[in-house]
């Protein structure tokens, strides 16, 4: 998989995921989980995801057990939604520090990839 299409594959799965962990997951322990980055390996076997959990450590230690626990179901969901040869292997780890100005500096990339491909 070359690396364009690696950061797609990245890109759609953490807009899958946030939608599935943010919306239809019935875990309340999932409730405080927002999926912050997702880097999909370049074979597409292995995708690690960050997450900012909040609350008090115990909560954000109980969200990612709950993650964990999911990650079945949440690849089943990915295979469902994606129209992937292999749905990669998930990874989930804490992002310690989640900073807006970074997800900021992320959204405005996004944006200027979006408007470059209009303008073709």
């Amino acid at each position: 998989m070359d690396e364009r299409r690696a950061l797609r594959v990245s890109e759609a799965v953490r807009e899958e995921l946030s939608e599935i962990i943010g919306f239809e997951t019935d875990d309340p322990r999932l409730l405080a989980v927002e999926v912050t980055d997702v880097h999909v390996s370049m074979d597409g076997r292995h995708a690690n995801i960050r997450v900012a959990a909040r609350g008090t450590e115990r909560e954000q230690h109980l969200s990612m057990a709950a993650l964990d626990h999911a990650e079945a179901y949440l690849r089943h969901e990915l295979a469902s939604r994606l129209s992937l040869r292999r749905v990669p292997e998930l990874h989930f780890e804490r992002d310690k520090a989640p900073d807006a100005d970074s997800r900021i500096d992320f959204l405005i990339k996004r944006a200027k990839k979006s408007r470059g491909r209009t303008e073709k």
